[in-house]
């Protein structure tokens, strides 16, 4: 049967690597999880027992497709909350994870053939959905001078319809300030490119707190999640706010694509925002596993890495140590039982010397990561 030129994606690298590693675990050795952005821990304790009761009280049936009125407004007080910004819930667009708001902007902003720019490294999935839907990724090489975030002057005569940042970014972790993300947003204002901003890691933050866009601007999108900070990556829900005249346009299209994100999964995600000591907690795990990287993985011998702000990944250039960064993690797998991310997945050109490792488990598993990671490079000489 025949198939589309649309579905000639990229495989998503990194779910390659967590497959490799679930067929090490099957054959019974124990592997250490730096590969995957998924906190160690699950939802909220509180979340849990409330779908629990939920469930035994309501059919928990399709919702309209905005999303739950009382989920909508709780995401608007906490705009308030974290950035003091006054939000009309009417702007709050309930989504099945960030991957269907992607999906949902993508779809509503651009025509065929549109161009739309997204940092160099970045998530995978933006260049992939991208080329799903007919658009044109372009990639927008970032340096280490810019904390591997893109600046103004890379919009410079690019012709682009869109631009899709992220702070805390995937993979580096590195964080856009007030002036970085202002310059970005005049830049592209100043072009007629819709801005784009993906927060699903604000939350996750070590020095400083992340700016929202919509702390300067209502002429943006945003998108978020519960699956990092809420700890909720299974669940499949997230959120975007969008310029009130754009929010029928996105009904119309969210209720023809999804009908609606998970009634239980919104029902959970409501009761999650509540559980600040819980959440609290989860970040500590998260600041002290950063330490640990931050001192460790120089020890292993990975010394040229970009302190992350926020999120929980580090990326590391190991153009000293390979020109073959798939190929060197599958050995890293193989001889020390820890999974790492190759950096081809977020740069197609330069990632075939940059690998990242993420944090986002146990203290305990990155220690032993940490040790794992150090014998093998001893033993690698």
């Amino acid at each position: 049967m025949r198939t589309s030129s649309r579905s000639q994606v990229d495989p998503f690298i990194v779910m390659d690597v967590m497959e490799a590693a679930r067929r090490a675990e099957e054959a019974g050795r124990r592997i250490i999880h730096m590969e995957v952005g998924q906190p160690g821990t699950g939802a909220p304790r509180q979340a849990m027992h409330t779908l629990s009761t939920a469930l035994e009280s309501e059919p928990l049936g399709y919702t309209v497709a905005l999303g739950l009125p009382a989920l909508r407004r709780r995401i608007a007080r906490l705009y308030g909350d974290w950035y003091n910004v006054d939000l009309d819930p009417g702007r709050v667009v309930v989504t099945s994870g960030s991957s269907a708001g992607f999906l949902l902007a993508f779809t509503a902003l651009f025509d065929t053939g549109d161009r739309v720019g997204i940092g160099a490294p970045g998530y995978p999935s933006y260049r992939q959905i991208l080329r799903a839907l007919d658009l044109v990724p372009v990639d927008l090489p970032t340096a280490p001078e810019n904390r591997l975030q893109p600046v103004p002057a890379d919009l410079a005569g690019m012709d682009l319809a869109g631009l899709m940042v992220a702070s805390p970014a995937n993979p580096t972790g590195t964080m856009l300030d007030r002036a970085a993300m202002s310059g970005l947003i005049d830049a592209a204002a100043a072009q007629d490119t819709a801005f784009i901003s993906d927060e699903i890691y604000h939350g996750i933050e070590y020095e400083a707190i992340a700016v929202s866009a919509l702390e300067l601007t209502d002429e943006c999108y945003v998108i978020n999640s519960f699956s990092k900070y809420f700890s909720m990556t299974g669940w499949r829900v997230g959120w975007m706010i969008v310029p009130q005249d754009h929010v029928r346009v996105l009904e119309r299209i969210a209720q023809n694509m999804f009908i609606c994100a998970p009634h239980a999964s919104q029902v959970a995600a409501l009761a999650a925002m509540e559980c600040d000591d819980e959440l609290t907690a989860n970040l500590a795990v998260y600041k002290a596993n950063r330490a640990l990287m931050l001192d460790g993985l120089p020890k292993a011998g990975f010394t040229n890495i970009a302190p992350p702000d926020g999120a929980f990944y580090v990326y590391a250039d190991v153009s000293d140590l390979t020109d073959d960064s798939r190929a060197f993690a599958a050995e890293v797998l193989e001889k020390a039982g820890v999974a790492v991310t190759p950096g081809l997945d977020f740069d197609p050109v330069r990632g075939h010397g940059t690998l990242r490792f993420s944090y986002a488990r146990a203290t305990a598993d990155i220690e032993e990561g940490l040790s794992r990671l150090a014998r093998f490079m001893a033993d690698r000489g």
